[in-house]
């Protein structure tokens, strides 16, 4: 029952992407298919099959998940701002093409509108910026 139980649970994960949760479900009722051979006891199995699964689901996490990269943006980076931006408040800058949510990186600091920024670094979804008239 086991065997059969890990067999559909690896199966589904084809059918159903689950980011391997049920494929280390399946795996560890493989397992405890292998343990049912000595052990014929139902709880102690299914508290292993839940060990296992846990197991399997966190290792899977550490080993296959990437940390997110960081961008880099070039010294050079330029942009335009589309919308005002007050002191300590965000607004939108147009870079590579895009509409981007900006805030400078002085945040005593107003950019006009259509004023020419440079792009400093990028925070999430969010670019920290200058006005170019303050850069030689």
């Amino acid at each position: 029952m086991w065997l059969i139980a890990g067999a559909c649970l690896c199966a589904a994960e084809l059918i159903l992407p689950t980011t391997f949760i049920v494929f280390n479900m399946g795996i560890a009722a493989i397992l405890v298919a292998g343990v049912s051979l000595m052990l014929p006891f139902p709880n102690l199995l299914i508290a292993l099959w839940v060990v296992f699964s846990l197991s399997g689901v966190i290792l899977s996490r550490r080993f296959l998940t990437s940390k997110p990269k960081a961008r880099n943006i070039e010294d050079d980076s330029e942009g335009e701002a589309l919308t005002a931006i007050l002191p300590g408040k965000t607004g939108r800058v147009l870079y590579e093409g895009n509409s981007w949510q900006a805030k400078c990186v002085d945040e005593s600091i107003q950019i006009a509108e259509k004023e020419a920024v440079y792009i400093v670094e990028k925070q999430g979804n969010t670019l920290i910026i200058l006005p170019r008239n303050l850069l030689p």
